[in-house]
């Protein structure tokens, strides 16, 4: 029950005034425990008591970015889903993607999406990309408590800057520390358990000026050489016909590519790793 709940029915004064812009501010003062840091947990390390989100590349490109996640979540050495989703649009130009503590991670996830909606209502203008940024690292930063017992999350950012003087360059990714620490990267990045074997292939293969369809492609050819090395990370399924998620945002908005257009790109990927299997 929130602080201060009148049981008449009555709303408090804090649901009816404008207050902050910031949701997870407002949260703070009306029902803190609903924040996922807020909440107290028992001692000791608990890494291995729920399900953990694993591998998420992002790409700039000419005139957007992708991000790219594989569907795996595993508990130890079992695989406990074999169809998460770990790449959400965060608003109209913004992708998040998700590693570490998997129930955590979507909780985050869908209060930032909130935060944002939030705070356009409350300002009658969308947040920067940086600002929308800065948001998700104070989020972060109130996860760390969890974090230190063994529940970190660390997402990745990116989107489209509509502030950017050449749209073609707008495609902005950021990523994170498990203090909440923001840092810009420059053309790609990965995270999670496959993210040493993903960058390594982003590394060799990308380039300046990817149209977006090539990023897409490269995105998924990183995300099958991070499962060839990383048992955590889930290459495409095809007997169950289970590919990764792939979200583009560009001046157009945030759009997720349909099973029909990734299914394509991952059998397409899987057939020419027949040929030559190290890509």
């Amino acid at each position: 029950m929130a602080a201060g709940f009148d049981p008449s029915g009555r709303l408090p004064d804090v649901f009816t005034n404008a207050g902050t812009s910031s949701f997870t501010t407002f949260l703070s003062r009306v029902a803190p425990e609903m924040l996922p840091g807020r909440r107290p947990l028992p001692p000791g390390m608990a890494a291995d008591l729920a399900p953990h989100a694993t591998t998420i590349v992002a790409i700039s490109a000419a005139g957007g970015v992708v991000m790219a996640g594989d569907r795996r979540a595993t508990m130890g050495n079992l695989i406990a889903q074999r169809d998460i989703e770990k790449v959400h649009p965060a608003d109209a130009y913004s992708l998040v993607g998700i590693a570490g503590t998997a129930g955590i991670g979507i909780e985050l996830m869908r209060l930032f999406q909130v935060e944002l909606e939030h705070y356009e209502k409350i300002e009658g203008a969308m947040l920067s990309l940086d600002g929308k940024a800065n948001r998700l690292a104070s989020m972060i930063r109130g996860n760390l408590g969890a974090a230190m017992q063994g529940l970190a999350v660390v997402p990745l950012f990116a989107g489209f800057d509509l502030a950017a003087a050449d749209p073609a360059r707008a495609g902005r990714i950021f990523s994170f520390d498990v203090t909440g620490g923001p840092y810009e990267e420059t053309g790609y990045d990965a995270i999670g358990s496959g993210s040493l074997f993903a960058k390594s292939a982003l590394k060799k293969r990308f380039r300046a000026g990817l149209s977006v369809d090539d990023a897409t492609r490269l995105a998924v050819e990183a995300l099958y050489d991070a499962a060839d090395d990383d048992t955590a990370t889930g290459g495409p399924d095809l007997t169950r016909r289970i590919y990764p998620v792939v979200m583009t945002a560009t001046a157009e908005g945030t759009r997720r590519l349909t099973d029909t257009e990734t299914a394509a790109i991952a059998e397409g990927v899987v057939a020419g790793r027949m040929e030559n299997p190290g890509g």
